[in-house]
């Protein structure tokens, strides 16, 4: 029997796991985590105050205070039956990484002790040419080294019946590039806060500080392990490279927001408190649009604990899903025809006084502030449209986007009919010269476009990659599998960007006499007229949408190689090192990985396309060929009478003609592949790779063998159906 079919015999017969345990969520919220009360219980005054200065403000902890902490925090973790502890972080493999040491060690006299010094919490050293490096790190140049970042608190890991105290942390080489994602995005979060706190100041002298906010949104699928274990590509690639639509899919529109299936909800609710104890807030969860599609989602958190959180649960997911014998599917596309699954970004910016700088006031003051920030997020996504673009691109994306409710690769921003005609109202009203009547604006007609806060007084564009929603703006564009950290990074130094050349001008006209507020709007009507292009409410897959995009010069790059190309350019360079967060060979390394990850993904999703043809869907259509061949020559010998057999030659000639073009396109892809291996220069090879493989042969050889499907007797076909994968559980 195939595996597809002991598959769907062994479904029935699942038992469930035992209920999880947790009957109230404040009662276990964080209790794996070293959050700031635990601290203050298990550290001295002196090492307390020393790691709340380092996260607060940023301060470094002298290795000397460094140590203190470890024992608290090593005291803390044993109460907890901890023996082990690892250095986590996010290598830019999209995984994470850790490497486990005991807390056991022998004296120099062989007598056994539990340590954990403060240099093992301060620094660790994993192997820096293992990992990708883009060419920062040659195979004999090995050392990196892993750094505590205090900002982000240590937790727990239970894993069956160990325990491991994890250690966030930033990963760079031996010469100091950063290797990682984590240390990018806390430079850009210290970027925007400078620059987002020199503009607040106009408004606000008390703001110190200001945080970008994070609120993501994680869809996914969940299907049955043994099905998932019948599909090769599911199991190598995370979706489905063949596989013929079932009869009902999502239109009916019954799925989403329909009652969770209790076998989901078991596995939701084990992961969700899992979660909870790693202190991440998970708030929401619901059924998706897709059948066997779902969502969760967090209250919102500063952007770096966000990111970790997300990159966190991503892994809880997939391991608590094994004990239910489910499998989630993180890719964006796992399954042709219907919706995959994003990450939605929900961003804000928060200063330390609890202000939400996107979110308009009661005043004209802070209606003055919020449309200062709203105006200059547009202006910061229209002049760097193509490195947002680039910062969600990667093989699976590039199946989501422009597809089944996925936003279109054209970068353009929602704002909803009422935001649009106050910025009409700012640009008709401010004009080039003022007089003191014009003032009276700033006291009425600001009311007039932004009122006291409606919080929803924009519908909602599900087809906007970046789209206001009341006091947030979100980024929509996002793929499910990806790391928050790259699109967080790369928005933050934009905006941090765009926030400095907005301070530069407005001082610039204060200085040459104008008063505060009027420079400030001065400046604001240049950036909305220079950025209103990149606004757009409408249909973003419409025909008529790209044909307007490109008449307003917006780029519609549809493919990721290409896409990647916005990195290196001088614009990008210039644009990471003049706000600290990347050296130009950190961006042309990150350039090189990201081309060689889209490469090795489209690779090994042509070799399985090769090995399913050779070793599943030929064997199946071809014994299915020969039984219809000896059913044709059986009722001819016997003297049925001609006529009577043509519906089956019909469909003989059919299985032969997707037979013989899907082994011709195989053969063909397969030499594809070694002409763009032979290629030298990684970009060349991304793009021969895309253009050559991916789009000659991956939809036409999917047609051909979706027909077999078709035709071809269920009970000779090996691979589990969409009806099976994604209606059974």
């Amino acid at each position: 029997m195939s595996l597809r079919f002991n598959a769907l015999v062994n479904l029935q017969t699942i038992s469930e796991r035992d209920e999880p345990r947790c009957t109230k969520i404040t009662a276990i919220f964080a209790e794996n985590v070293f959050t700031h009360q635990v601290a203050r219980q298990f550290l001295s005054d002196e090492a307390y105050k020393s790691l709340t200065a380092s996260i607060k403000a940023g301060q470094k902890i002298d290795r000397s205070m460094a140590a203190q902490i470890a024992n608290g925090v090593r005291a803390w973790a044993e109460s907890k039956g901890v023996t082990h502890y690892t250095h986590w972080f996010q290598p830019l493999t999209g995984t994470t990484a850790e490497k486990h040491d005991s807390f056991f060690t022998l004296k120099s006299d062989g007598t056994p002790i539990e340590q954990f010094d403060g240099d093992a919490l301060i620094q660790q050293e994993p192997d820096a040419s293992s990992f990708p490096s883009g060419g920062l790190r040659a195979t004999f140049e090995a050392r990196g080294y892993t750094a505590w970042d205090p900002s982000s608190p240590a937790f727990i890991m239970d894993i069956g019946y160990g325990k491991t105290l994890c250690i966030p942390t930033i990963f760079v080489s031996y010469t100091g590039e950063s290797l990682d994602y984590k240390a990018p995005l806390l430079k850009a979060l210290e970027a925007i806060n400078r620059a987002a706190v020199d503009v607040c100041n106009y408004f606000d002298r008390n703001v110190e500080r200001v945080t970008p906010t994070l609120g993501w949104e994680q869809e996914y699928f969940v299907v049955d392990e043994g099905l998932f274990n019948a599909r090769p590509d599911l199991v190598m690639c995370g979706r489905t490279v063949f596989g013929h639509n079932s009869a009902k899919n999502q239109q009916l529109e019954d799925h989403y927001f329909g009652s969770i299936p209790e076998r989901v909800y078991a596995f939701m609710r084990d992961f969700e408190e899992e979660s909870y104890k790693l202190g991440i807030p998970l708030r929401t969860r619901h059924n998706e649009v897709a059948p066997a599609q779902f969502e969760c989602a967090p209250i919102f958190e500063e952007v770096n604990i966000a990111v970790d959180h997300n990159t966190l649960l991503m892994d809880i997911m997939s391991r608590v899903a094994a004990r239910h014998k489910l499998r989630v599917l993180l890719h964006e596309k796992p399954f042709a025809g219907i919706n995959g699954s994003g990450k939605h970004n929900n961003w804000s910016l928060a200063t330390d006084t609890g202000v939400n700088l996107l979110a308009p006031g009661k005043t004209p003051k802070t209606n003055l502030m919020f449309l200062t920030f709203f105006v200059n997020t547009i202006k910061a996504v229209h002049d760097h449209a193509d490195l947002l673009r680039a910062a969600i691109a990667s093989a699976s994306n590039d199946f989501r986007l422009g597809a089944n409710e996925a936003p279109p690769a054209i970068i353009s921003v929602f704002i909803g009919g009422y935001l649009t005609r106050v910025l009409e109202d700012v640009k008709e009203r401010v004009g080039d010269k003022f007089d003191e009547q014009d003032e009276s604006m700033l006291k009425i007609d600001i009311h007039r476009g932004i009122p006291e806060l409606l919080l929803d007084n924009t519908d909602r564009n599900r087809t906007s990659p970046f789209a206001f929603t009341g006091n947030k703006f979100e980024f929509r564009a996002v793929g499910s599998s990806a790391n928050c950290a790259n699109a967080m990074t790369v928005l933050n130094t934009i905006m941090a960007e765009t926030l400095r050349n907005f301070k530069r001008k407005v001082d610039s006209l204060i200085e040459k006499g104008e008063k505060k507020e009027i420079a400030i709007l001065h400046v604001l009507k240049e950036s909305i007229v220079s950025s209103e292009k990149v606004l757009f409410d409408g249909n973003g897959y419409s025909e008529e949408w790209q044909q307007e995009a490109e008449r307003r010069g917006l780029p519609n790059v549809k493919t990721t190689p290409l896409a990647l190309d916005a990195m290196v350019t001088d614009k990008a360079k210039n644009l990471f090192k003049n706000n600290g967060i990347y050296t130009h060979n950190e961006l042309e390394a990150r350039h090189e990985i990201e081309l060689e990850k889209y490469i090795k993904k489209v690779q090994i999703e042509s070799r399985i396309m090769a090995e399913l043809m050779t070793s599943y869907v030929l064997p199946a259509s071809i014994k299915y060929q020969n039984t219809l061949v000896e059913n044709i020559r059986g009722l001819k010998e016997v003297g049925v009478a001609e006529g009577v057999c043509d519906q089956r030659t019909q469909v003989l000639n059919k299985i032969s003609k997707h037979i013989n073009e899907a082994s011709r396109l195989t053969v063909e892809m397969i030499e594809a592949r070694k002409k763009c291996n032979a290629l030298d220069a990684t970009r060349d090879k991304a793009v021969a790779y895309c253009n050559d493989v991916k789009e000659a042969f991956f939809e036409p050889l999917r047609y051909h063998v979706d027909k077999l499907e078709q035709l071809v007797d269920d009970k000779e076909w090996y691979l589990p159906k969409y009806r099976e994968l994604l209606f059974l559980r």
